[in-house]
């Protein structure tokens, strides 16, 4: 698997470019900001990108999908219960991206998305927005800011809800292989057995 991560804005979002070794076909997760610079390194790496996707709605995760949309000519995915952060981000925060394009396809739990001879897995984790998703693949899941080396997403916004995005944990990831690295929206990667054995959030 062809892995690329660039950190990207103000926020330090974490951006990845995903793609299949034998097709050279990709996906790009979270392109945050920076779009020339995600673009670059698309070309850089060889990749045919056939998608954008979204893990949720925060402006720090979407706020390169015009210029992308725009230079790549591919659909945007977004999960459905985010629609709404996702057009009416609030506090004012869309001036520092705009407009942003309408998603093509609305994901949801247990959805697949492939690309080359890969395909990712939709989770649906709620808890630090409504409609937060995780991206399963062999090996890996890429976590969006559900979970964290060492911590988990903030749950003090709109959407946000402790209870449930512990439970959207335990449910949804932990129940994974121990060895299953995490990729998440912000920081550096980890595993499901380190962030089991060792998250203070995550300790009974």
């Amino acid at each position: 698997m062809i892995l690329q991560t660039l950190e990207v804005s103000m926020f330090a979002t974490n951006c990845y470019l995903v793609g299949c070794p034998k097709t050279g076909e990709g996906i790009v997760i979270d392109p945050g900001a920076e779009g020339r610079r995600i673009l670059a390194e698309i070309k850089k790496q060889g990749l045919t990108v056939k998608c954008i996707i979204n893990t949720h709605g925060h402006v720090d995760h979407v706020g390169a999908n015009a210029r992308l949309k725009e230079a790549l000519q591919v659909p945007i995915l977004l999960p459905e219960k985010d629609l709404d952060l996702y057009r009416n981000p609030g506090f004012g925060l869309g001036v520092l991206v705009g407009k942003q394009p309408d998603p093509d396809r609305l994901i949801r739990d247990g959805d697949r998305i492939s690309f080359g001879l890969l395909e990712c897995r939709v989770m649906e984790t709620p808890g630090h927005t409504r409609g937060g998703v995780c991206l399963g693949l062999e090996g890996v899941v890429f976590t969006g800011d559900t979970l964290f080396a060492g911590s988990i997403g903030r749950t003090d916004l709109a959407g946000g809800s402790f209870q449930q995005l512990i439970k959207s944990i335990r449910e949804k990831l932990l129940v994974l292989p121990s060895q299953t690295v995490i990729y998440p929206g912000h920081g550096p990667a980890s595993t499901i057995g380190e962030e089991a054995g060792y998250n203070p959030f995550l300790q009974r």
